[in-house]
C-alpha cells in the first residue's frame, strides 16, 4: 500500500500530522527552500516526540553539489536520530565524488534517501548508480517550486517506470513535487511506496504556510478512499527485520 509522508517544520506540525494519519513524518523548512533543513534541535525534539510510531525522514538543506559539504550534512542529520536522511542531488549531472560519499554513508549504516528532481533531468538513468551505492531509496520531486507539479514534467508511463525500476532495484520510492489531492488517484495506481506532501496539506494551498488539520484531513480521506495507507509497513531498510507500522 502506498503511505502518505507528510512534510513538517516543528514539533507542533509534526504532532498535528501524527493526529492526522500520517505514516511517515518528514522534516523540511520549505522557507529555505526545496529541501531547506529544520535545525537540529527541532530534528531531535521531533525524533524524540515520535518515539518509533512512525519513520522519521529529515532533508540535509538546498546544499552545493561539495562531497565534503554533503558527507557532513549527512552525518549531523542521522546523529539526530532521523531513521531516514533525504539527500537532494541538484544540478544537471551526478558527479563520482557524489555518489562515493552516498556509498561511504549508506556503509556505515545511514539509510540514504536520494531525491531527483524532475525540473533537471531525467531520473531513470541514476537509479542503477543510486542502487550500487547503497541508498536505501529514491524520490522525485521538483527544484524550482514555480516550474508545476510533478505531471508537468513527466508522463504517466515515466512516473511507471521510474517506479517499476526502483521496485526491482529493492529501492524505497517516493513521488512528491507540489502534489495535489486530484493526483492521488493517478500516481496511487502506480503503487509508489509512499506519496510525499506539503503544500496541499498547507492553509490556503500555500507550502509556506502552516499545515492546515483540515488539508490533512482531506488528503488522508482521499488515500483512504483509494484504500491506501490503512496498516502501512514502511521498512526502515529493505530486507531488513526493523520496521514501523504505521496505523
Amino acid at each position: 500500500m502506498t503511505a502518505l509522508l507528510a512534510s513538517v517544520t516543528d514539533l507542533q506540525e509534526a504532532r498535528m500530522a501524527l493526529k492526522g494519519g500520517a505514516n511517515i513524518i518528514d522534516l523540511k523548512d520549505p522557507a529555505r527552500g526545496a529541501l531547506g533543513a529544520v535545525c537540529n534541535d527541532i530534528q531531535q525534539s521531533v525524533t524524540r516526540f515520535i518515539d518509533r510510531r512512525r519513520p522519521v525522514s529529515a532533508t540535509v538543506g538546498d546544499l552545493p553539489m561539495s562531497a565534503q559539504v554533503i558527507a557532513d550534512a549527512i552525518l549531523t542529520t542521522s546523529a539526530n536520530g532521523v531513521d531516514f536522511v533525504k539527500v537532494g542531488l541538484f544540478g544537471h549531472c551526478i558527479h563520482t565524488d557524489i555518489l562515493n560519499t552516498l556509498t561511504t554513508a549508506s556503509q556505515t549504516g545511514i539509510r540514504v534517501i536520494a531525491v531527483l528532481f524532475v525540473d533537471q533531468y531525467p531520473p531513470l538513468p541514476l537509479l542503477d548508480p543510486l542502487r550500487a551505492a547503497g541508498c536505501s531509496g529514491v524520490m522525485l520531486d521538483t527544484a524550482d517550486k514555480t516550474s508545476g507539479g510533478l505531471f508537468q514534467h513527466l508522463d504517466r508511463e515515466t512516473l511507471a517506470a521510474f517506479v517499476g525500476q526502483g521496485r526491482k532495484l529493492g529501492l524505497l520510492t517516493g513521488l512528491a513535487g507540489s502534489l495535489q489531492i486530484a493526483d492521488i488517484p493517478l500516481l496511487s495506481a502506480l503503487a509508489p511506496d509512499y506519496l510525499g506532501f506539503r503544500t496541499a496539506l498547507c492553509h490556503g494551498g500555500r507550502r509556506t504556510s502552516r499545515l492546515s488539520a483540515t488539508a490533512i484531513e482531506r488528503v488522508r480521506a482521499q488515500l483512504d478512499e483509494m484504500g491506501l495507507g490503512e496498516h502501512v509497513v514502511i521498512p526502515y531498510d529493505r530486507g531488513a527485520g526493523n520496521r514501523c507500522r504505521a496505523k
